[in-house]
């Protein structure tokens, strides 16, 4: 036995046992933190599941909601260029119950003149359009003298594709 004592306490054998104990204890403190960090794994993990969940649930709402609102804004856009079309609209409408606006659009816009007056024939020096009014187209109706307008203008654009 007194060799197993001298064993027992020699330096040797205390610093290999005191070794095996730190060992130990390091190897129980590992485990222990590895235990918490795979608990927080999992935690994590569960909260990034969770996470990622909500995302996929919430993307296809989160993009209607965004499709619903340019459509709006295309709807508001629409109604506004319709009222503004409309205000023109009303406008117009207004000017035409003026007498002496429907006077001058019918002198500009179908070359009408009133009875008793004389209607010319303007040649446009450059070669442009020639407009002519006939004697006595004041006094035919207005449509016939439209039509004949139109007559004329065939038997230019005949002549010309000869």
């Amino acid at each position: 036995m007194a060799v197993k004592d001298r064993e027992r306490f020699s330096t040797a054998t205390r610093l290999r046992l005191f070794g095996e104990q730190t060992a130990a204890r390091v190897y129980r403190s590992q485990s222990r933190r590895q235990a918490r960090r795979s608990r927080l794994t999992g935690r994590a993990a569960l909260l990034a599941l969770v996470v990622c969940s909500l995302i996929v649930a919430l993307a296809y709402p989160m993009r209607q909601y965004v499709a619903q609102r340019a459509d709006i804004e295309e709807q508001e856009q629409k109604l506004a260029e319709a009222r503004e079309q409309t205000e023109k609209l009303r406008d117009s409408k207004a000017r035409w119950r003026d007498p002496a606006y429907v006077e001058r659009q019918a002198r500009e816009r179908l070359h009408m003149v009133l009875p008793g007056e004389t209607g010319y024939t303007v040649v446009d020096p450059s070669g442009g359009r020639v407009r002519t009014t006939e004697p006595g187209a004041a006094d035919r109706a207005w449509y016939s003298n439209l039509f004949d307008g139109v007559d004329q203008a065939d038997r230019r654009g005949s002549e010309d594709d000869n």
